[in-house]
């Protein structure tokens, strides 16, 4: 086992939050998809603060390559549909 693979799916249930000056629980939210990753953050249960964030990579398996993505039928210009 790699030395970090026990991290890496490491979720915070608790930050320490400095307006409230006390270890808080967290709500992690989904902030954004990328194609290669998603960031979610962390927010305080009582006062809202933004109390950090994650990055989410994704697999190299489940990115599809674009050369196999169907593309539609195109007809050769010029010609015209007379149906």
């Amino acid at each position: 086992m790699h030395k970090h693979a026990q991290f890496e799916h490491l979720r915070a249930s608790e930050l320490y939050c400095p307006t409230c000056r006390k270890l808080q629980p967290v709500r992690e939210r989904l902030l954004l998809v990328l194609p290669r990753a998603e960031l979610y953050d962390y927010r305080c249960t009582t006062c809202g603060l933004s109390l950090g964030s994650r990055e989410v990579k994704a697999p190299a398996q489940a990115l599809v390559p674009s050369s196999s993505i169907p593309r539609p039928h195109r007809r050769p210009r010029g010609t015209m549909d007379n149906g």
